[in-house]
């Protein structure tokens, strides 16, 4: 057992003028499974970065572990996926490597292919394989879950709870719950540890949460009495000021006044401090304003019908004998397995002419479709021009964003520059600022934090507009689906 340290770990990149973290003090275990939660834009891959050495961390940080990190970038991209994973770790036997395999449901046909062939899911499995397998080592676990089913996700978080000694970076409650013993959080005011998973912590801050609120009409009372009192005393100190003044700053006069000055000072930095005492309760509150959505109602109740529908590109069938029917109000969440055409679904609604369509699809015309895609690697420029390109309004745009917890300094950047999360959260926004009679979401809650995917299920559990979504939190779908469609996987001929 070893532990890492933190003593008043102070961080910002350079030419930044913020500190991402700020006098911070805390220990892990490297025994620990540890879940690590925040915010978009908190500073959760940044520690990680830091314990890597990737970046300047001035000594603040003390640790006598080697740490790996993932994803791990692969140098060999053509060499058989085999090789590239005994290559992670020489020093284990390759029946050793299999097994782990194994616990990952891994399909090992894939061993004997290109590495660069692998899908996302494939990968995933394959390099925590044999990063767990490298002996020594800490593992910085960064977002595993993005390339990952709901099976895949649910196989993820056995083979966790089996293991000892990693950071796992996770937005997802199911999988946090499932394989985490202690929790790091970074909150608006302080990190802190909590011993037990995600759900321990959440209960924890809830009833942390509610103390404050309880307190916060008292504390607000007594911050404008003291606000008050002390700007009476610093009107008192601009009096006795004038009052030196007029007396030339001579004799018994001028000292009295500069002794009446310094301790009207001292009382009015006094209840300047004890505003500050108060107000420290308050912020740790996580502001998560509700959300709006602006649905339309069609004409008929029947938005979408498939019957019989089979997809294909060019001659690869995708999926075959497709058949639900979508009616308003109806939220349907889309299953099945990494491959399965999920995607592909949303692209033949679209109209992509790269979709071959068999069968009957019925989509009425008129019908306002608002899509939120899975990849966000196209998004450049500022805000102001992507509201503009996307004929929405700029000031309710960043309204939402606002609420999603932007910074109005973000509104600035360039959104090439942003996070994953951030660029996710935009193209939300902008599918939240659409009127349309079907939102199209395929994986929207990638790298999105878990507060602003509860701020997401209260808008639907709200407003209830009609959805067609792909998600595999399972807290999620549970909360919002009204049901869901599992395509079937194309049959393979002897």
């Amino acid at each position: 057992m070893s532990i890492i340290q933190a003593t008043n770990l102070t961080f910002a990149y350079e030419g930044s003028y913020d500190n991402i973290f700020e006098n911070a003090t805390f220990t892990l275990d490297t025994d620990w499974r540890l879940g690590f939660t925040g915010r978009n834009g908190r500073g959760k891959t940044t520690f990680l970065r830091l314990l890597m050495g990737e970046l300047d961390r001035h000594t603040f940080i003390a640790k006598s572990v080697v740490c790996d990190y993932f994803p791990y970038p692969v140098a060999n991209e053509n060499g058989m996926a085999l090789d590239v994973l005994q290559s992670l770790c020489p020093e284990a036997q390759e029946w050793e490597l299999l097994r782990e395999l194994s616990l990952l449901e891994f399909n090992c046909e894939a061993l004997y292919r290109p590495f660069g062939t692998l899908s996302g899911g494939e990968r995933v499995k394959g390099l925590l394989a044999a990063l767990f397998l490298r002996e020594g080592r800490f593992l910085l676990i960064d977002e595993p879950t993005n390339h990952l089913d709901a099976h895949g996700r649910r196989a993820l978080g056995e083979y966790l709870r089996q293991k000892r000694g990693f950071i796992l970076v996770s937005h997802d409650r199911a999988l946090l719950d499932a394989c985490t013993d202690h929790t790091l959080s970074i909150n608006r005011a302080n990190i802190e540890v909590v011993a037990g998973s995600f759900s321990t912590w959440w209960a924890q801050k809830q009833r942390q949460d509610a103390f404050e609120l309880d307190r916060n009409e008292i504390l607000q009372k007594d911050i404008r009495r003291l606000t008050r009192t002390a700007r009476e005393k610093a009107d008192w100190s601009d009096r006795v000021e004038a009052t030196k003044l007029s007396a030339g700053d001579r004799g018994h006069v001028g000292h009295m006044a500069a002794k009446m000055m310094k301790k009207s000072k001292n009382i009015e930095k006094r209840y300047e401090r004890e505003i500050d005492e108060k107000s420290q309760l308050l912020k740790n509150i996580e502001s998560a304003d509700n959300l709006k959505i602006y649905p339309l109602q069609f004409h008929t109740d029947k938005l979408l019908e498939f019957s019989h529908v089979s997809l294909a590109y060019g001659d690869t069938s995708v999926c075959e004998d497709l058949t639900f029917t979508l009616r308003q109000g109806e939220r349907l969440a889309v299953t099945g397995r990494n491959g399965s055409g999920k995607s592909t679904i949303f692209k033949a609604i679209l109209g992509d002419a790269a979709v071959a369509v068999a069968g009957n699809l019925r989509i009425p015309g008129q019908l306002k479709i608002s899509y939120v895609p899975q990849d966000t690697s196209f998004l450049r420029g500022n805000l102001t021009d992507y509201a503009d390109q996307c004929g929405i309004d700029e000031s309710l745009f960043k309204a939402i964003l606002r609420k999603l917890d932007f910074s109005r300094a973000q509104f600035d950047k360039d959104m090439a520059d942003f996070s994953s999360g951030q660029k996710k959260k935009t193209l939300l926004a902008r599918s939240l600022c659409e009127q349309a009679h079907l939102y199209l979401w395929d994986e929207p809650l990638n790298f999105i934090d878990v507060f602003s995917r509860m701020q997401i299920e209260r808008l639907i559990q709200t407003y209830r507009p009609t959805m067609l979504f792909v998600e595999h939190d399972a807290a999620f779908c549970g909360n919002i689906a009204t049901g869901e469609i599992t395509p079937a996987v194309p049959s393979i001929s002897p």
